[in-house]
């Protein structure tokens, strides 16, 4: 069975999981889905204090070894177990999400272009492009209302991490992607592109 790997990158709150939950509503015989999130590594042992200092929106905050490891069984039809992050403790949680393998596979992350090990696996590459402005207030509702983070410590992880970061790193990989989305999983023409083009690749 050869896997179709389909790549959706873009900013923090810039609606990659809308882009994905579509992809998996709309795309025939359930495609398996690989989130980069998921791959932080784990800091056991470290007091919370400090987690939350960690700069998490950096390349060498993620597990990436063993993300790629997982990402290549899927694809010689090996089934996984995914670890599952905590946002609220900055870890890795003890749960973890079995993952079995699927023609589609869609793999979900802020800097999964900016990797190359885990871009060269990428048959396709869809980046989710969406104004700043937007991005910020959707991540401050995210973190407050579902991380249980407070205003103020989102606000100073966006200004001291993110931001810098995603200049640094996320904006530069648009370059990489095959197709650049405005809205997202809104977008119902750049929709139809991609499921059209999944469709002749898996038949």
């Amino acid at each position: 069975m050869k896997t179709l790997v389909v790549g959706v990158a873009g900013g923090t709150g810039s609606g990659k999981t809308t882009l994905t939950n579509a992809l998996v509503d709309k795309c025939g015989g359930s495609p398996a889905v690989l989130y980069h999130d998921n791959y932080y590594k784990r800091q056991d042992g470290v007091p919370m204090d400090q987690r939350a200092l960690v700069n998490y929106d950096a390349p060498e905050a993620f597990d990436n070894d063993l993300f790629v490891e997982h990402l290549c069984a899927l694809k010689d039809g090996i089934a996984v177990d995914c670890p599952v992050y905590d946002f609220a403790q900055h870890n890795r949680s003890d749960k973890t999400v079995f993952v079995e393998p699927a023609r589609v596979l869609i793999v979900e992350g802020i800097l999964i272009f900016a990797e190359p090990e885990i871009c060269r696996q990428l048959d396709i590459k869809l980046f989710v492009d969406t104004d700043a402005d937007v991005r910020i207030m959707r991540r401050i509702k995210r973190d407050v209302v579902e991380r249980g983070r407070s205003l103020k410590s989102v606000e100073k992880q966006y200004l001291e991490t993110v931001k810098p970061m995603h200049e640094l790193y996320v904006e530069p990989s648009k370059r990489k992607a095959d197709l650049i989305i405005p809205d997202g999983g809104y977008n119902l023409v750049a929709m139809d592109m991609i499921l059209n083009r999944i469709q002749r690749e898996v038949g």
